[in-house]
């Protein structure tokens, strides 16, 4: 192995794991609730014996904990297999009652289920912010009444944090029938959830992104929304979902929720300082384009989304994973797909851009030497693959100076205009809890 490769592995040959947002690692709360659980005690909460209403009383302690982290009842929590099903399940809370709206950077497992069910998607900003105006239109255009709108609290490849209030304030004027989706997967801890979300009917939750265990999430649901189960065979979850609950992965679940959120601002402010040191070093080093503009400092503080003009982020991706270090592509779900990814083709971005864009996600784990490892690895990593790529000189110049772009000159840059239907719209207010200082 060369000095490059040795350089991106910590002691032991553990690699730099900047993939977060994919999946975060086991918290030790997490797995210290969930150990009694999985050592043999008989764990179906359905049951009405002794052992059944332990675990039954766990699986509701869980629920009420989970609660209080995201700020809604108990009864109104849905324990689901994940994220996907938790948005799934919301998605199609709506069906058959009118139109489905949904921005156009959301998660395959609300974009997906909304274009099933004969849902358009409203245009969002270059800056990744959904386009308000647009969405008026959307709201105000004639046919069938609209039922459902889904936006995310935090967009998993670009970090940007929705106006998530202005949204369903702009939902009960236009539509008041109409349920909000929220996808708040990827915001915990980085925003203030029960703020955020409160006027939201739906909320679909994951606890892996968080350091929980994967193959659990769940779903807020405040009415008036009612769910239509997606399956049939029990009457689990007060019959909206039905299946065994996981009582492990529950206790596991609320276990790194609460851990994430007591965390929560020393984490704020830990990984925004270790975001800047990042993507400083990159854009100088490595000639990397911060691929929100000067809007990047403004996104949530786990992740950083970078172009680095000249190489091909899918090359990059794997060049830097012999080198020790773990970054994607963008959502884990895509990874391999063919065509660039839809959130940056959504905000403007050519698709010979979008190519060159790369996620680092930051979490829990993530320490001052990983940052100086990736800082050491992956500008080396980039100038070789730059120096074999075919194609347009003048951008491979671009990202071959012998240092890239000023922090400050790259910020200056914005990303991409383009027009959208409704016309622009205003940068919206801050939420407490995001931005650079957490």
């Amino acid at each position: 192995m060369n000095t490059t490769a040795r350089a991106g592995r910590e002691p032991g040959g553990a690699p730099v794991y900047l993939d977060h947002a994919a999946s975060s690692p086991l918290r030790p709360e997490a797995l210290e609730a969930m150990l009694p659980w999985l050592a043999g005690q008989p764990a179906n909460p359905a049951g009405s014996h002794r052992m059944a209403r332990r675990a039954k009383a766990a699986l509701e302690d869980a629920r009420e904990q989970i609660a209080a982290v995201v700020g809604c009842r108990p009864d109104e929590l849905v324990f689901t297999s994940g994220g996907t099903e938790a948005a799934n399940l919301g998605v199609h809370a709506a069906r058959d009652r009118g139109r489905l709206l949904c921005s156009a950077i959301e998660h395959a497992a609300v974009l997906e289920p909304c274009r099933a069910l004969g849902g358009a998607t409203v245009p969002v900003e270059p800056t990744g912010i959904l386009d308000l105006a647009a969405l008026a239109e959307a709201l105000d255009s004639p046919g069938p009444p609209v039922a459902l709108v889904a936006v995310m609290a935090v967009n998993n490849e670009l970090g940007t944090v929705q106006p998530v209030p202005e949204v369903v304030a702009q939902v009960a004027r236009a539509a008041p029938g109409a349920l909000v989706l929220c996808d708040a997967v990827a915001a915990l801890p980085w925003v203030e959830l029960p703020e955020l979300t409160q006027g939201c009917a739906l909320v679909a939750l994951s606890a892996h992104k968080v350091g929980g265990p994967p193959g659990i999430g769940a779903l807020v649901v405040r009415r008036p929304a009612q769910l239509a189960p997606l399956l049939r065979g029990g009457s689990q979850e007060r019959g909206r979902r039905p299946g065994t609950v996981p009582v492990a992965l529950a206790v596991g679940m609320a276990a790194a929720l609460q851990a994430a959120w007591e965390d929560r601002v020393a984490a704020r402010a830990r990984l925004a300082a270790l975001r800047r040191r990042l993507v400083t070093g990159l854009v100088a080093e490595a000639g990397a384009v911060p691929t929100l503009g000067a809007a990047w400092d403004s996104a949530a503080v786990d992740l950083a989304h970078l172009r680095f003009p000249g190489v091909a982020a899918q090359e990059l991706v794997v060049g830097l994973d012999v080198a020790g270090v773990c970054a994607s592509v963008g959502a884990a779900c895509a990874s391999g797909a063919p065509e660039p990814s839809h959130v940056l083709t959504a905000i403007g971005l050519p698709e010979t851009e979008a190519r060159t864009g790369l996620r680092f996600s930051l979490g829990w784990t993530t320490s001052d030497a990983e940052v100086d490892r990736a800082l050491a690895v992956v500008p080396g990593v980039v100038r070789a693959l730059r120096s074999k790529a075919p194609g347009d000189e003048r951008i491979r110049d671009q990202g071959t100076r012998s240092r890239g772009p000023t922090l400050a000159s790259a910020a200056s840059t914005p990303a991409p205009r383009r027009s959208t239907p409704g016309g622009p719209s205003g940068r919206p207010g801050a939420v407490p809890g995001v931005g650079g200082t957490g």
